[in-house]
């Protein structure tokens, strides 16, 4: 019913390793004193590991095999010894990887979240919300695997294996040289399998994307699933969807076991070797018991971290592909830009061109007026303080929502747009406030292009109440604060500004109520009422209402007429309304076609000019 393809999460293309991980070593320049005591730990659990074979070897060589057992006991002290540093060092070791991972995921998620709030509302238009949920949870959660497996003791596995190396090429060349025939093969495995498991987890994360994408749609829109009995479609696909994410994890699972057998393989190969070759050079008189006894054990130290790369390789590999997701979400560039001039000179409110508006950012918190009101001067209404200048504007393509579009609001007035679903009249809206950003014609306010406004100052002299209101998890007073402490103390003025105090006050917890995921614990009315309250709480210059009345019913919907005039009073009012009645009192109407502006005029004025508004007028209250 969802997806048929078309929230697939993508397969991102080829990825270079040193590039990504080159990349992500940036968050690990804050703790480097971290990375240092690790990598100074790495040098001493080697030398402990590399240690105690040789130990072993004295102990055969020069006490059990003569006979002399009076120096077993000291060698026996310092072989404790060594096991005890090398348990300590490695406790070390991983608390502080895990210490260090932990704080790069929590750096990472903070990023991410920081770059998702300042992409643009097209960005999240064609994005599945699981998706990017997938790379702020699951994808970082990767992260962390990969420092819990060690990527930074693959340094101390290295310098294991080099240190092995070193010792039996000492003690005896030859037998070195017979042990590592295997590693030719070792290392061709190895490399041949990486470039298939890359593709595998790319595959695994892809679609964990998909099956969180359509999870959080399917629950979120349980309601509609249970109403029309489609709990049986939703089965089905849920079905495909999980299986589908099922098969990508199994070539993983079999790239990995075959890996690791290979470097089980390879291991007992390479002991079958030393134990055939070693036999007769004691024989030979030229290899000691002691000195093969150290070279099995060496050996199965040398293939233990080869065998935890293997695991460690599925690892990174994993930690690849979701390094290659999120790096591609941070690289998405998709911000509303800020301070961008004008494409072309822009008139002036007094009608010349590239006049400079008075309009700075220093201080984007001088304009809203008191919350009690105050409008401008006569002389100030007349002068336009939003202009639409000829603006087109489509979402995809060259499908344009609006064509052409022009009006002008002075300030204190209140307009109201009308006209059939679809038309552009919250496009409008989205548009004033910066959403989205126009691709012809320009936007003004008070005379200056809303791309040359920061964001934030603009957005702060906007209060928005829209059809459908989103109430967060938290209390009743947060929820009309959203946290902001300097907008608190007008919250509970606010509610009963717009006839919210009514029912808040009649709660058990009164404005201190605990509000459930998407405000489910009220009714569509009363978290209405709330977002009306959060709007005029933040106290705005210009007050934008999509539909705001359109789920209250008709008496909460009287009351927040009545409390709105107080508060448009010396506010501009931008209108969006189907139900006719709420708009009568606008100082103008403006009815929107196709993208059009068709008519423009007070109630009574397109009442008698019997055109388009005339007809919706018709069609609600004549039938």
């Amino acid at each position: 019913m969802h997806f048929q393809g078309i929230y697939e999460d993508e397969i991102v293309g080829k990825a270079y390793d040193r590039r990504l991980l080159w990349r992500f070593a940036g968050y690990l320049r804050p703790y480097l004193h971290l990375v240092g005591t690790v990598l100074c730990i790495l040098p001493l659990t080697t030398a402990a590991k590399l240690a105690q074979p040789w130990l072993i070897k004295q102990a055969i060589d020069n006490h059990i095999v003569t006979g002399d057992l009076a120096g077993l006991p000291a060698i026996a002290l310092y072989f404790l010894l060594l096991i005890l540093a090398e348990s300590l060092l490695s406790f070390l070791e991983v608390w502080l990887l895990q210490y260090l991972g932990q704080r790069v995921m929590q750096d990472i998620r903070l990023e991410l979240f920081s770059h998702v709030q300042r992409l643009s509302a097209s960005f999240f238009d064609r994005t599945p919300t699981g998706s990017l949920v997938t790379r702020l949870t699951s994808d970082v959660e990767v992260l962390g695997e990969m420092f819990a497996a060690g990527i930074i003791t693959v340094v101390g596995d290295v310098l294991l294996l080099a240190g092995i190396v070193g010792v039996m090429l000492w003690m005896n060349l030859h037998l070195s040289l017979v042990t590592f025939a295997v590693l030719p093969v070792l290392f061709w495995i190895t490399f041949t399998f990486r470039r298939r498991m890359r593709g595998a987890f790319r595959q695994v994360r892809a679609r964990l994307a998909t099956l969180n994408t359509f999870l959080s749609e399917s629950i979120g829109g349980m309601a509609i699933v249970q109403l029309f009995t489609r709990q049986r479609e939703e089965m089905a696909e849920f079905t495909r969807l999980n299986g589908s994410y099922r098969d990508a994890n199994m070539p993983v699972i079999t790239w990995d076991a075959a890996l690791y057998a290979a470097v089980e393989t390879l291991s007992s190969v390479a002991v079958g070797l030393l134990v055939w070759y070693g036999s007769g050079e004691i024989l030979a008189g030229t290899l000691t018991f002691g000195a093969l006894v150290a070279f099995i054990q060496y050996i199965e130290k040398f293939f233990a971290p080869i065998r935890d790369l293997s695991a460690k390789y599925s690892v990174m590999q994993g930690a690849m592909a979701a390094l290659e997701r999120l790096f591609n979400l941070l690289d998405c560039n998709e911000v509303l830009a800020e301070g961008v001039p004008a494409p072309s000179p822009r008139p002036s409110p007094t009608g010349g061109e590239g006049e400079v508006s008075a309009y700075s950012g220093a201080d984007d918190k001088k304009f809203p007026p008191p919350l009690t009101g105050g409008g401008k001067g006569e002389g100030e209404r007349d002068i336009p303080f939003i202009r639409f200048t000829d603006v087109w504007f489509a979402y995809n393509g060259d499908d344009y929502v609006l064509k052409g579009f022009s009006l002008e609001l002075r300030r204190g007035e209140k307009v109201a747009l009308v006209g059939e679903t679809g038309g552009g009249k919250t496009t409008v809206t989205r548009l004033l406030s910066r959403l989205y950003d126009v691709q012809r014609g320009g936007i003004e306010l008070d005379g200056t292009d809303l791309r040359q406004i920061p964001l934030a100052g603009l957005r702060r002299r906007i209060g928005i109440v829209l059809q459908d209101p989103y109430l967060f998890t938290g209390t009743v007073e947060d929820n009309i604060c959203l946290g902001d402490e300097g907008v608190r103390p007008r919250g509970r003025q606010a509610a009963a500004l717009v006839g919210a105090d009514r029912f808040i006050e009649r709660l058990e917890k009164g404005y201190g109520e605990e509000v459930r995921e998407r405000g489910n614990n009220f009714s569509v009315g009363e978290r209405q009422l709330i977002s009306f309250a959060r709007a005029v709480a933040f106290d705005p210059e210009i007050l934008v209402l999509d539909e705001a009345t359109a789920s209250v019913d008709t008496e909460s919907e009287r009351l927040i007429q009545e409390g709105l005039r107080g508060l448009m009073a010396g506010r501009t009012t931008l209108v969006v309304a189907h139900r006719l009645s709420t708009i009568r009192d606008a100082d103008r109407i403006v009815v929107i076609h196709r993208g059009e502006k068709v008519e423009e005029g007070g109630h009574e004025e397109l009442i008698a000019r019997e055109g388009v508004y005339f007809r919706l007028y018709q069609l609600q209250f004549r039938g």
